[in-house]
């Protein structure tokens, strides 16, 4: 068994369900004062991150360890989009960091499967800090009016009834 890399894969967990957690909170927020579309994108990326802590758990079970499904941070009550979208982005810089000093440590410990997995990782952490800092961006340059105003383009009855 990888002792270490259970350790690692089990810590992984813990960043990502705080992340669902967070996003989930994020999202429930937002889509209560409407923005329907920002709201969205946290529960898409939420939805992502529950697939890492699948992906991880099936790791630590294929090398014989015992999954721990222990939240690591408490979610930040956070009302403002600008606000929600800075802690999205820190979450996720801090996770790609955190994720490429364990491949690093799983290179050493010779679990190539492990590293690689951790790299991927790396990959979508990335994306979603990437996602979350355009939005911010926007918000910035237009204001939260912007928010309010893609959610215009969203069909309020939702998509019509295929016939």
């Amino acid at each position: 068994m990888h002792e270490k890399s259970v350790a690692l894969l089990n810590d992984a967990i813990g960043d990502e369900l705080s992340a669902v957690h967070q996003y989930m909170y994020f999202h429930f927020r937002l889509d209560d004062l409407g923005y329907s579309p920002l709201a969205g994108l946290f529960k898409r990326i939420a939805i992502e991150e529950m697939l890492h802590v699948e992906h991880l758990a099936e790791r630590i079970l294929f090398v014989g360890g015992e999954i721990e499904m222990e939240v690591k941070f408490p979610v930040d009550k956070i009302h403002d989009a600008p606000g929600m979208l800075k802690k999205a982005m820190e979450m996720e810089h801090e996770s790609a960091l955190d994720y490429n000093k364990k491949a690093v440590e799983c290179a050493k410990n010779a679990d190539s499967a492990t590293k690689k997995m951790f790299e991927s990782l790396v990959d979508d952490e990335e994306r979603h800090f990437d996602l979350y800092q355009t939005q911010l961006e926007h918000v910035q340059r237009f204001g939260e009016s912007y928010l309010a105003l893609q959610s215009f383009k969203q069909d309020p009855m939702g998509p019509a009834p295929a016939e």
